[in-house]
C-alpha cells in the first residue's frame, strides 16, 4: 500500500537528484555539434549527456533561411563525475583516480576572510582520525585592530558542525577600501591558460573573493575552463603577488586506435612445458600446440575511439584526431561472428599467427614425435613424416598419419591411423583408433580399432580387436602368437608357427562389449525390479493405512510421495534399459550369419580357433580352409575368396 510517507520520500529523493542537474543552453548549426560544444564545457562524454529540444534548427535551401538548434543540455546526475581530493589538496576526476591513495585522514582546517564589510568564517570538518579546528585558534586569529566584533558562540557552533565549505559571516570590521587586496587576470596568447596575480590586502583591506575572479575571466571574453575548484583553493589559501592558474583550456584528446584482443598466446617463446606437481618439468609435455574447436573466440577487435574535441578559453575548438581504424587479421579457417568484430574459428584444429593472420590448421604436420616436440595432442589431423620414438603419444581428434615406425609409444585417434611403416610396441605400446588402421606390421602391440585392421605383413605376439574385419593381405600375411579378435572375420594367409612354440588364438562372431554390456544391464535391471517389488509393498501399505484412517500423518505422507516418486524413477529407467537390451540382442543376432576364419596358407597345429564362443583347436597343420559356425559347433570348410568389396584404401592422406 503506498503511503504519504512514502510519497513524502520518493519526493525528496527526487528533489536531491534534481540540484544535482546543472544545465546550459547551447545554439549551434546542428544537434551533433551542440552536443560536441557541451560535452567540452561539461567536461564530460556525449554519452553522459541528456537534453531537451529548444528550438529545432532548419539547413535551409541553398543556404537561406538557416536556423540554428537551441537545445537546453544537462548531464544525467547518475553518471555526473564524481570529485576526488588528492594527498596535496588537487582535485581529481573520479575516472583518472586509478592508482591515486584517497585520503583516509586529515585535520579539520579553518579560513577566515573579509568580504565587503564582513568577517566570514569557512570550517573543513576533520576526516578519519584527523585532529578538528579549535574555536580559540579561530577568536585568537579575529582579534586584530580592524575587528569590530564577532559572535564567539556562532564561532564555536560552526567549529563543531562545519560550513559544508561554503563562508558564513561571523562579525564585521573596519573596512578601508583604499586597503583592498586588488589582482589582475593575465591569458596567454594561445589562449590555453589564464592566471590570477594577487597583491595582499593591508589592515582594514577585504580580501579578493571566488566572485571577483569569475567576474573579472568573464569580463575578459573567458567562456570555457574557468576552474571553481582552483579559484575556490586560491581564495582559501592565496599565494600573493605570484600567477596562478585559475582557467585552463580544455585540450583536445585523440581518440585510441583500433586494437586486436588475442584468446591465444600469440608469441610461442612463451608457451612453457608443463610442471608436475613436485615442480618438474615434464619435457614430453611442451604444451607447443594451441588447441581450438569450431566456433571457439579467437580474437577481438577493440574499436577506435572518436577524439574528444577541445575548446580554448575563448570557446575556439581545438581539434582532436578519431582513432585510426585496423582491418580484422583473417587468415585461413576462420570466420567474423555477427558482431562484426570477433573472430571465430571455423574447424577445430590449432590457431597460428602466421603473417599477422590469424588461422587454424586442421592438419599438422611435423617431420617425427621426439623430444623436440614432445608429447602431441591436437584437434585434427597429425602428419608425422618421420618416426613416434618411444615413450612419446599422439592424440588426434582426426587421423594419425606416420611415414616412419611406431615405437613403444600410444596413438589415439578418433578417426584412422596409417603407419606406412611398422607398430613395435615392445609390450608396452598401445593403439587405439575410432575408424580403420592401415600397417606393415605389428609387433608386441596392443591394438583396438572400432573398424576393420589391414596389414601388409604380420601381427606378431599382439592383442589386437576390431569391430569388424582384420584383413593380412601381403606376400607373408602372417599372424604369430597373441590374441586376434575380430566381429565379422579374420582373413590371413598363415596363422600360427611351425611347432606351436608360440599360443595363437582367433576369435571371431561376436561382440564382446556388447555382451559384457547386457549382461551388465541385465543385472542392473534384475536389482531394479526387486527394489520395485518392495516398495510397492510399502506403497500398499501405506495407502491401506490411508483408507482406514483417512488421512495419514504429514510424515507418512510424505514418505508415501516418496516412495511413488522413487517407484516412478524406477520403471522409466528399467524402460531405457529394456530399449538399450533390445538394441544389443537385435546386434547380436545380426552376428549369426558371419564370423569366418579365411586361412589361404596354412593353419598350424595348436592354433585356438573361436566362433561364437565355440572352440576348435588345430591338432595337424591345415591347409586352405574357412572355420565357420554351425548348429552349436565350429564347421571347416574348403577356402574361397572373401568378398571384401566394402574394404577401401585410405583417402586423402599425403
Amino acid at each position: 500500500m503506498v503511503t504519504l510517507d512514502m510519497i513524502r520520500k520518493d519526493m525528496a529523493t527526487f528533489l536531491e537528484k534534481d540540484k544535482e542537474i546543472h544545465f546550459i543552453e547551447v545554439r549551434a548549426d546542428t544537434l551533433d555539434e551542440a552536443l560536441a560544444d557541451a560535452a567540452v564545457q561539461f567536461d564530460t562524454r556525449i554519452a553522459n549527456l541528456e537534453y531537451e529540444v529548444v528550438e529545432r534548427g532548419f539547413d535551409g535551401f541553398l543556404g537561406l533561411a538557416k536556423k540554428p538548434w537551441c537545445l537546453k543540455i544537462y548531464q544525467n546526475p547518475e553518471l555526473v563525475k564524481k570529485v576526488v581530493v588528492g594527498k596535496n589538496g588537487e582535485v581529481i576526476d573520479s575516472e583518472e583516480e586509478e592508482g591515486i591513495d584517497r585520503i583516509t585522514s586529515r585535520d579539520g582546517a579553518f579560513y577566515i576572510r573579509h568580504f565587503g564589510t564582513e568577517i566570514m568564517l569557512k570550517v573543513d570538518l576533520p576526516i578519519g582520525e584527523g585532529k578538528p579546528a579549535l574555536a580559540d585558534s579561530v577568536i585568537e586569529e579575529l582579534n586584530r585592530p580592524d575587528t569590530k566584533k564577532f559572535d564567539a558562540d556562532k564561532i564555536r557552533s560552526l567549529v563543531e558542525s562545519g560550513t559544508n565549505g561554503e563562508y558564513v559571516p561571523v562579525g564585521d570590521y573596519n573596512h578601508e577600501p583604499s586597503a583592498d587586496a586588488i589582482f589582475v587576470i593575465d591569458i596567454s596568447s594561445d589562449e590555453l591558460k589564464a592566471t590570477a596575480t594577487i597583491n595582499p590586502p593591508a589592515l582594514g583591506g577585504a580580501d579578493i573573493s571566488v566572485e571577483q575572479i569569475k567576474r573579472a575571466l568573464t569580463q575578459q571574453g573567458v567562456v570555457a575552463g574557468i576552474s571553481d575548484e582552483k579559484i575556490q583553493a586560491l581564495v582559501d589559501n592565496p599565494s600573493y603577488n605570484e600567477p596562478v592558474v585559475v582557467a585552463e583550456a580544455v585540450l583536445p584528446v585523440d581518440g585510441k586506435d583500433a586494437y586486436i584482443t588475442y584468446n591465444f598466446e600469440t608469441d610461442r617463446s612463451k608457451i612453457r612445458a608443463k610442471q608436475a606437481a613436485n615442480g618438474q618439468v615434464d619435457f614430453k609435455e611442451l604444451n607447443l600446440i594451441q588447441n581450438v574447436v569450431e566456433g571457439q573466440p579467437l580474437a577481438q577487435k577493440i574499436l577506435a575511439e572518436h577524439g574528444k574535441s577541445g575548446k580554448t578559453l575563448y570557446g575556439r575548438y581545438l581539434e582532436a584526431k578519431n582513432g585510426r581504424d585496423i582491418p580484422l587479421p583473417i587468415g585461413k579457417n576462420v570466420k567474423v561472428d555477427k558482431d562484426g568484430r570477433t573472430i571465430l574459428a571455423a574447424c577445430n584444429g590449432q590457431v597460428l599467427l602466421i603473417n599477422d593472420k590469424i588461422c587454424v590448421e586442421p592438419i599438422m604436420e611435423v617431420d617425427g614425435v621426439n623430444i623436440k616436440t614432445g608429447n602431441i595432442t591436437f584437434l585434427g589431423t597429425v602428419i608425422v613424416k618421420g618416426a613416434v620414438e618411444d615413450g612419446f603419444n599422439v592424440k588426434a581428434s582426426g587421423n594419425i598419419e606416420v611415414s616412419g615406425t611406431v615405437g613403444k609409444c600410444t596413438l589415439e585417434s578418433d578417426g584412422d591411423i596409417i603407419v606406412s611403416s611398422g607398430i613395435i610396441g615392445r609390450d608396452e605400446g598401445k593403439i587405439v583408433c575410432g575408424g580403420s588402421l592401415w600397417a606393415k606390421f605389428i609387433q608386441n602391440t596392443t591394438v583396438r580399432v572400432e573398424e576393420n585392421i589391414i596389414v601388409t605383413d604380420s601381427i606378431m605376439n599382439s592383442e589386437v580387436s576390431a569391430q569388424k574385419k582384420i584383413i593380412l593381405n601381403g606376400k607373408r600375411a602372417q599372424i604369430t602368437g597373441g590374441n586376434v579378435f575380430a566381429t565379422e572375420c579374420v582373413i590371413a594367409k598363415n596363422i600360427g608357427s611351425e611347432g606351436g612354440g608360440t599360443e595363437t588364438v582367433i576369435s571371431v562372431g561376436f561382440d564382446p562389449r556388447a555382451k559384457k554390456r547386457l549382461e551388465e544391464l541385465l543385472e542392473m535391471q534384475n536389482n531394479n525390479i526387486k527394489t520395485l517389488d518392495e516398495l510397492e509393498l510399502n506403497i500398499a501399505t501405506l495407502e491401506n493405512m490411508k483408507k482406514v484412517r483417512k488421512s495419514l500423518p504429514k510424515e507418512k505422507e510424505e514418505s508415501l510421495y516418496k516412495l511413488n516418486e522413487q517407484k516412478n524413477e524406477i520403471i522409466a529407467e528399467n524402460a531405457q534399459y529394456n530399449d538399450e537390451i533390445e538394441n544389443i540382442q537385435a546386434r547380436l543376432r545380426q552376428l549369426k550369419n558371419i564370423g569366418k576364419v579365411y586361412v589361404s596358407g596354412t593353419v598350424y597345429s595348436g592354433v585356438k580357433i573361436f566362433v561364437r564362443d565355440e572352440k576348435d583347436e588345430v591338432r595337424a597343420d591345415t591347409k586352405n580352409l574357412i572355420f565357420f559356425y554351425e548348429n552349436g559347433f565350429v564347421r571347416r570348410g574348403k577356402y574361397e575368396q572373401p568378398n571384401l568389396d566394402d574394404i577401401k584404401g585410405p583417402e586423402g592422406y599425403s
